[in-house]
C-alpha cells in the first residue's frame, strides 16, 4: 500500500481478507465481466452473438488490467465504460458485441446486489459462529447470580447466563432478518435505460423478453425485480442497511454494558487483554476497553448509514438521478465491513472473556439484601401484614443501611431486619435472614436463558 496518501482503515486496519476483498475495485470489476459474459451466452440463444465470439470473451473474463482502465477513465470519465474498453480491447473476436442492448446499471446493478448478497453470506455465518459461543456461555453461567443494574444502580439478582441471553435473542433475531433479507435480494435484471427493455425488444422482440431475462436470471444466480427504472429499487439498499445497523445497536449495548461491568467500582467483567499489551501512553497501569470502545466507535458510524440510505431511496427522481452514485460508493461497501469488524471483535471479545467470580460475590454481599427486601415484603404480605406499612418500614431501614455501606462499612441491613420486633408476628427471624440471600431469588432465569441457548443450538448445529 502507499501510505503517502489517504487509504481507507477499512483498506488495511478493520474486517476481514475475504470481507476486503469482495468489496475490492477488482472484484467489482470480475463481476461486471460476468454480467457481460452472461449476456452474450444468452444472446448465443437468441442468434444475436456466435459462439466464437462468447469463447473468446470467456477466454479473457478473468484478465484484469486496472492500469489500462483508468488510463482510459482519465480521458472518458465514465468507470464502467473505460472496462468495457479494456475487456473489449482484449477480445479480438468477441470485443465488438460487449454490452449490446444493455446500460450501465444493468450491469452495475446486478453486480451491487450479487455483491451485497455475498456479503450478506459472510455476515451471517459469523453471526452464527458468535450465536453458538454466546449459547455455550449462557449455558455455562446460567446459574451464576449477579447483581442487576437499572438506572446503572444495583437493583436484584439476575445470572449472568441470563443477561448474556438478553443480547443472544435479540442477535438471534437480527439473524434471522438478515437471513429473510438475504434471500429476497433481487437484481435490476436487464432493463436499459429506464427499464422498459426497449433496446432488448428491438434486438429480439418483445414477445421473448420474458424468456431473455429468465435465461440470465439463471446464468447470474439471482432473481429480477420485475418493475425497474434505470435502478434497481433504492429501497433494497435501505432495507439490507438498516437490517446491519439493527445488528450494530445490539453489539453496540453489549460492548457499552461491558465496558460499566469492566469499570474497576464493579470490575465483574473484562476483555481480555494481552500480556504486551499497552493500556495507556502516560499511565502504565491502565488496562482500557479498547476492542469495546472500537466496537462502540464504528457502531455509532454504522448507525448513521440507513439515514443515507434512505436519502437515497427517496430522492432518485423520476427514472434515475445520480446523486446516489457517489456514496454508494463507500456506503454499500462501508456499511458491510464495519458490521463485519463488529462481529469479529465481539467474537474474539465473548471467547476470551474474563468473568471475577471474586467481584461478583463482593457485589451481592454488598447489594443483595437490598435487592432481597422486595422478597421479605411480598412474604410479609402473604403472612397477612399491611403492605404499605411494611413497605415504609423496610425502606428506613434499607435507607440507613445504605447510608453505612456509603461509609465503607459492611451492609448491616440484615441484621437490622432481622432484629426489628415489627416483623416477628408474621415472620421469625431466622427466616428473614434465609429470605435476605439473593443469591435464589432468580425466578426462573436460568431455566428460560438454558432454553434460549438450546434453541441456538437446533437452529444452527445441523448445519
Amino acid at each position: 500500500m502507499d501510505f503517502e496518501s489517504y487509504i481507507s482503515p477499512f483498506s488495511w486496519r478493520y474486517a476481514s481478507l475475504e470481507m476486503r476483498a469482495l468489496w475490492s475495485e477488482n472484484s467489482k470489476r470480475r463481476f461486471w465481466r460476468q454480467a457481460w459474459l452472461a449476456l452474450a451466452q444468452t444472446q448465443v440463444e437468441f442468434d444475436l452473438v456466435s459462439l466464437e465470439q462468447v469463447a473468446d470473451i470467456a477466454a479473457h473474463v478473468d484478465e484484469i488490467n486496472l492500469p489500462r482502465a483508468l488510463e482510459i477513465e482519465a480521458q472518458i470519465r465514465h468507470d464502467l465504460m473505460a472496462e468495457l474498453r479494456t475487456f473489449a480491447e482484449q477480445c479480438p473476436v468477441g470485443g465488438g458485441i460487449l454490452h449490446l442492448g444493455a446500460t450501465s446499471m444493468d450491469i452495475e446493478d446486478t453486480t451491487d446486489a450479487l455483491r451485497m448478497r455475498n456479503a450478506l453470506d459472510i455476515v451471517l455465518l459469523k453471526l452464527r459462529t458468535l450465536l453458538l459461543t454466546l449459547a455455550q456461555k449462557i449455558e455455562e453461567w446460567a446459574d451464576i447470580p449477579v447483581m442487576a443494574f437499572t438506572h446503572l444502580q444495583p437493583a436484584e439478582p439476575t445470572t449472568l447466563g441470563y443477561r448474556f441471553a438478553s443480547y443472544a435473542q435479540d442477535l438471534f433475531a437480527d439473524w434471522q432478518d438478515l437471513a429473510r433479507i438475504r434471500d429476497s435480494i433481487r437484481a435490476k435484471g436487464f432493463k436499459g435505460a429506464v427499464g422498459t427493455a426497449a433496446s432488448y425488444a428491438e434486438l429480439i422482440g418483445a414477445n421473448r423478453l420474458p424468456e431473455f431475462e429468465a435465461s440470465l436470471s439463471r446464468r447470474m444466480g439471482i432473481a429480477f425485480f420485475n418493475i425497474a427504472t434505470q435502478t434497481y429499487p433504492r429501497r433494497q439498499d435501505y432495507q439490507v442497511i438498516s437490517a446491519l445497523a439493527s445488528l450494530g445497536a445490539v453489539l453496540y449495548k453489549f460492548a457499552f454494558d461491558l465496558r460499566f461491568l469492566q469499570s474497576p467500582p464493579v470490575g465483574e467483567l473484562s476483555e481480555p487483554f494481552g500480556r504486551l499489551q499497552v493500556g495507556s501512553s502516560a499511565m502504565p497501569f491502565k488496562r482500557n476497553p479498547i476492542q469495546a470502545e472500537k466496537i462502540d466507535s464504528l457502531a455509532r458510524a454504522l448507525a448513521q448509514m440507513p439515514a443515507v440510505a434512505w436519502n437515497n431511496a427517496a430522492h432518485s427522481l423520476l427514472e434515475r438521478t445520480l446523486d446516489d452514485s457517489a456514496n454508494r460508493r463507500t456506503l454499500l461497501p462501508e456499511s458491510f465491513l464495519i458490521t463485519d469488524e463488529l462481529l469479529q471483535t465481539t467474537q474474539k471479545i465473548i471467547e476470551g472473556i474474563r468473568v471475577n467470580l471474586h467481584a461478583i460475590q463482593n457485589n451481592m454481599e454488598i447489594y443483595g439484601p437490598f435487592a432481597s427486601t422486595e422478597r421479605l415484603l411480598m412474604v410479609l404480605g402473604k403472612s397477612g401484614a399491611d403492605r404499605q406499612v411494611m413497605h415504609e418500614h423496610l425502606r428506613e431501614h434499607a435507607l440507613a443501611a445504605w447510608e453505612e455501606v456509603q461509609n465503607g462499612q459492611p451492609n448491616p441491613l440484615v441484621q437490622r431486619l432481622a432484629e426489628d420486633p415489627v416483623f416477628h408476628p408474621y415472620i421469625q427471624p431466622a427466616e428473614i435472614i434465609t429470605l435476605l440471600q439473593a443469591a435464589d431469588y432468580l425466578g426462573n432465569a436460568p431455566e428460560r436463558a438454558r432454553a434460549l441457548a438450546r434453541l441456538i443450538h437446533s437452529e444452527f448445529d445441523a448445519q
